[in-house]
């Protein structure tokens, strides 16, 4: 069994002094992946305790990243989508298995005037793309911080949100073409009805403590795959970001 966790920690630093590791070493994880690390390797000496570790940094300096933590080394990695428009702010990590691809991202965010939204749109074919890509080699698993919540079960308030980063139409159908392009949500695959569960909140106005958040992070796999997914689960009671972390365990 493959057992996988993702967190978009909001800064890996800050996050350490908040419990970051007992969720790592607690779980037995064949991988943990990481977003919105705001670091460079060199910035900080953690010990992960022998874990083979991937780091793709955003060039601005505390901004963005990825990183993965992984028991077994992969065959090959790669880093971004493969073009310089969107590989400046470490955004992407590609890691090759004999079995699967795993693949983390954080998504750009459209921002609170949507001034990013153009961009978004062209990120999202760009991902889509590359994904698809994979998959056509061998299966996919997917995960991160998509930055869209995509059906209206999953954020408190979609009524007021239709303006919102996260919850246009226009990104909503970017996910939905991603899904449609031959891949799964793993969460709605197991809990396609389940309400309020949520994996970011923001730091406003006790928004965590009245759960009211977003479900903006995701585990997705190759549709053929969809039927090895024993669990997704959302882990809402590990606390040390704005996120919590999300994971899926697989039968492969």
């Amino acid at each position: 069994m493959l057992k996988l966790a993702s967190w978009n920690v909001n800064g890996l630093r800050s996050c350490m002094g908040k419990g970051f590791m007992d969720f790592f070493t607690g779980g037995d994880w064949n991988a943990v992946c990481v977003q919105e690390t705001k670091m460079q390797r060199s910035q900080a000496a953690f010990d992960f305790g022998g874990h083979v570790e991937h780091w793709n940094s955003a060039e601005k300096k505390g901004y963005s990243g990825t990183a993965i933590f992984s028991k077994e080394a992969p065959l090959a990695a790669s880093y971004g989508l493969g073009n310089p428009e969107h590989d400046l702010e470490g955004r992407v990590i590609t890691l090759e298995y004999p079995a699967f691809f795993l693949v983390t991202c954080y998504t750009p965010n459209s921002k609170a005037a949507l001034e990013r939204l153009p961009y978004r749109m062209v990120w999202d074919d760009a991902f889509r793309e590359h994904l698809k890509k994979l998959d056509q080699v061998k299966p996919v698993v997917a995960c991160g911080d998509l930055n869209v919540a995509h059906k209206e079960i999953d954020l408190k308030n979609p009524k007021t949100n239709t303006q919102s980063a996260g919850f246009t139409p226009e990104e909503r159908a970017k996910m939905t073409l991603l899904l449609e392009s031959g891949f799964a949500d793993t969460f709605r695959v197991l809990h396609p009805d389940q309400a309020e569960a949520y994996t970011w909140w923001s730091y406003i106005g006790a928004a965590r403590k009245r759960n009211t958040g977003w479900r903006i992070d995701y585990f997705l796999v190759s549709d053929r795959i969809k039927d090895k997914v024993l669990a997704a689960s959302i882990h809402s009671d590990v606390y040390g970001s704005d996120h919590c972390p999300v994971s899926l365990e697989l039968d492969l």
